[in-house]
């Protein structure tokens, strides 16, 4: 079996829990935060670390109509992250993008060693995958904690 084949399904459990979580989100939720970030940053963050990684450990380049706008963190340049339809087609977009990239990488590519802008050791591909998922189920838990206490101050 191929790492593309063993990891797709796993990729796919935790991106599609997450984008179902994400398109069930009332629309006032998105404004929701604790700290910096909203609800609504977080999903724009996360597709736009989709598309870095995507970019940095698979070698597919990012859209270039894509400006990203969570890089420097929640407390740099904002944006507008209170459109659920546009956010939603984010997510979806950043996705396939990684999908396509991985099911696209040579087999031998996947445990080869790539150093990236983050610094730090150089990370194959199939470590990348896996931080993603890490990053993506943080998220989640945030987001559902925004939700949770912020309810509860309003309450």
């Amino acid at each position: 079996m191929s790492h593309y084949d063993s990891v797709l399904p796993i990729w796919s459990a935790i991106q599609s829990r997450f984008f179902k979580t994400a398109s069930q989100l009332p629309a006032e939720d998105l404004a929701l935060k604790i700290g910096p970030a909203s609800i609504g940053y977080m999903l724009q963050h996360n597709a736009e670390v989709e598309y870095m990684f995507t970019e940095w450990y698979f070698g597919r380049p990012m859209p270039e109509h894509l400006k990203l706008s969570t890089n420097a963190g929640p407390g740099g340049r904002q944006g507008d992250y209170s459109d659920l339809g546009a956010l939603l087609k984010l997510l979806g977009d950043s996705n396939e993008h990684l999908r396509s990239a991985m099911r696209d990488l040579p087999e031998e590519a996947w445990t080869v060693p790539v150093e990236s802008p983050m610094g730090g050791p150089a990370t194959t591909p199939l470590e990348a995958v896996g931080r993603l998922m890490y990053h993506t189920g943080i998220h989640a838990g945030q987001i559902s904690l925004i939700q949770k206490n912020t309810r509860t101050v309003q309450s």
